[in-house]
């Protein structure tokens, strides 16, 4: 049986370890903390701290997030190895993001403080990997929001 204290326990966890890939520089398709990251890079290496190793190799894929295409490949991963969540901030969710009405989820950060204080902690382009205010502009773009699995 998963009890809440493992589920909060993995929670507590990721975000302790996004905090040490602040600043890390934004490198496309990459995940190494120090190194480089994309968005997708910092999940994925949040969840080998978590368990050791990714649950599936990833394809190449490309900054568009297939947006010229149909699927929503970043949801439908996030569906198959992460928890999916109501509307309820926590931190440690891992959120995904539309860049744009009607667009496919194509980026996602790591809630890590809620309540007026609201951030989160993503890569995107042109910057390291940061703590953001999950500000009104941000939180309309909220696709879904998932847990990390219990350790």
């Amino acid at each position: 049986m998963i009890s809440p204290d493992m589920t909060m326990q993995a929670a507590q966890l990721a975000v302790a370890e996004a905090r040490l890939w602040l600043g890390t520089p934004y490198i496309h398709q990459a995940s190494c903390r120090g190194a480089g990251a994309d968005c997708l890079g910092l999940i994925r290496g949040i969840w080998r701290r978590l368990y050791g190793g990714e649950p599936c190799r990833l394809p190449a894929y490309s900054a568009d997030w297939a947006e010229a295409g149909a699927g929503e490949p970043l949801l439908e991963a996030a569906q198959l190895w992460l928890i999916p969540k109501g509307a309820e901030a926590t931190p440690g969710d891992v959120i995904l993001f539309r860049m744009r009405e009607g667009g496919v989820a194509k980026h996602l950060g790591l809630q890590s403080e809620t309540g007026a204080d609201a951030r989160f902690i993503h890569a995107f382009s042109g910057h390291a990997v940061t703590e953001s205010a999950l500000t009104l502009p941000w939180a309309r773009r909220i696709a879904a929001r998932f847990s990390f699995p219990p350790i």
